[in-house]
């Protein structure tokens, strides 16, 4: 895990930029509720909100994230209205939570704008229980909300928008499954009854504290979609829970609330979770457990019965949402790793066309957004392999096929991005031999796409590599390779690297 963090690649230092300027878009919001006297529940309410602002609006284009942005209150600010308003109502409270909680799952059908809108408004939910709020203080955080949304987009859009020069990603959808319910009504569903779950147990655990148990629901079935990854998110989150709270203890219990310790403390955690998250989430999950101790301590109620509860109530949360992906509806890994290996290998397969096209002379053809896609697809067969590469995994043999299938498939992402770069040169010449080795990329890709069912499908030729290849036919030799060695690990019965896990 620390090596995961600390190792990893971070091309063009998107994850040093994206924390780093997540620290100075929340900083200047609160510092702004300071300044105009809010209190320290606004100050906290308008944080969060720049924090979701920051982090969850991941729309493909900048100005597609700042139409987000400028709808998070639309979502939010009622939502919190409504929190507030039910204050004394504990049943009206908990059925419109839960609610709030399927509606939110149920918005990514429509993509990263409709999952950013459905974090906002659970969350905005979720920090009136954790801050108590009543009608009366709607006011102060209604401007606390809009000055800390401003100032997020001042530094995300004005004063450091990076992405203007980065490549235009295309987020990949979700995979779409057999069955009658789409993947986002089922996780619905899902969500809506592991929260009830963890809603239940959770008030008997502690009457004040219960909707920590519902935020851990939530939490663990952001960005998953089958059985096996709900299981492994549940997992990393008690673990960073675990880890946060026993640091907690060393830190946020002997601050006490200091104001300035605090602040740096907080900071730390905020870079931390956006440095952490595309890498490791239990990582990501100490951070916010620090994070939430040090908050708690500066509401002057942090005691170490709060911190144990924590953890008791996350684990409530994280069993919730387990029961209902393994009971309700259950998707499996199989079904979901099938299809994002399908759809990454067909990336690979549109960008060696690309590749090929614009060293054929084509001004049209561009290889980088689709290398782009199908780092993100890499992404999404990495979360959905998870479950066969963890540790804990004791079949030796399917979690060795898993890792091969990854390695194979990074060979190839690193193969299509040198690709990519040698087309990109402009003194790069057409040779007619890259387009006989496009064609064999494309046979490959068939070949690992397209297996008849109850056959293995047959290995594609060996490639022959001359000592002496143009840079590109180099470089689809070395795919064409890794195509062939991925037939092995893919032919087990069938997609074995995936199945029923």
């Amino acid at each position: 895990m620390l090596k995961r963090v600390f190792v990893a690649p971070d091309p063009g230092r998107i994850r040093l930029r994206f924390a780093s300027r997540a620290v100075i878009g929340i900083g200047l919001a609160v510092a702004l509720c300071g300044l105009v006297g809010h209190s320290l529940e606004a100050a906290i309410t308008g944080g969060l909100a720049a924090l979701l602002a920051l982090f969850t609006v991941t729309d493909p284009t900048v100005r597609g994230q700042a139409v987000t942005t400028a709808l998070l209150p639309a979502a939010g600010l009622p939502v919190l209205a409504l929190a507030a308003a039910l204050h004394d109502a504990p049943a009206a409270r908990d059925l419109s939570f839960l609610a709030v909680m399927g509606a939110g799952v149920y918005a990514r059908r429509w993509g990263p704008r409709g999952h950013a809108l459905g974090v906002f408004a659970f969350m905005m939910f979720f920090a009136a229980q954790f801050l108590h709020t009543v009608p009366a203080q709607l006011p102060e955080l209604y401007t606390a909300v809009a000055l800390s949304l401003g100032a997020a987009s001042t530094v995300r859009f004005g004063l450091w928008c990076y992405e203007r020069r980065l490549p235009v990603p295309a987020p990949p959808a979700p995979p779409e499954i057999g069955g009658r319910l789409r993947v986002t009504t089922r996780q619905a569903v899902q969500a809506t009854l592991g929260g009830a779950f963890a809603l239940g147990l959770g008030q008997v655990l502690s009457d004040h504290r219960w909707y920590w148990a519902v935020g851990a629901t939530w939490w663990v079935f952001v960005n998953t979609t089958s059985r096996g990854e709900t299981l492994v998110r549940g997992f990393r989150r008690v673990l960073g829970t675990v880890i946060g709270i026993v640091s907690g203890f060393a830190v946020a219990i002997p601050l006490d609330g200091a104001a300035v310790p605090t602040a740096v403390v907080v900071a730390i955690g905020v870079f931390g979770i956006f440095y952490t998250a595309a890498v490791s989430y239990s990582w990501m999950m100490f951070f916010v457990t620090v994070m939430a101790g040090m908050l708690y301590g500066a509401l002057g109620v942090l005691d170490a019965a709060l911190l144990w509860l924590r953890v008791a109530e996350t684990a409530v949360g994280a069993l919730g949402a387990v029961l209902a992906v393994l009971v309700v509806l259950p998707v499996t890994t199989h079904a979901v790793t099938d299809a994002w290996i399908q759809r990454a290998l067909r990336c690979v397969h549109a960008c060696t066309a690309d590749a090929a096209d614009r060293l054929a002379g084509s001004a049209l053809a561009d290889p980088a957004p689709r290398v782009a896609e199908l780092e993100a697809l890499l992404g999404r067969v990495r979360l959905s392999l998870a479950p066969l590469v963890h540790p804990l995994n004791p079949l030796r043999a399917r979690k060795a096929r898993a890792r091969r299938v990854l390695a194979l498939l990074d060979d190839c992402a690193r193969e299509v991005r040198g690709l990519a770069l040698v087309a990109a040169d402009p003194d790069a010449s057409h040779d007619a031999r890259l387009t006989a080795a496009c064609l064999r990329v494309e046979a490959a890709v068939e070949i690992l796409t397209s297996p008849r069912p109850g056959t293995v499908p047959a290995a594609p030729a060996p490639v022959h590599r001359t000592p002496a290849a143009h840079p590109a036919l180099a470089h689809l030799h070395d795919l064409e390779r890794a195509l062939a060695e991925l037939v092995s690990p893919l032919s087990h019965a069938p997609y074995a690297a995936s199945a029923n896990a």
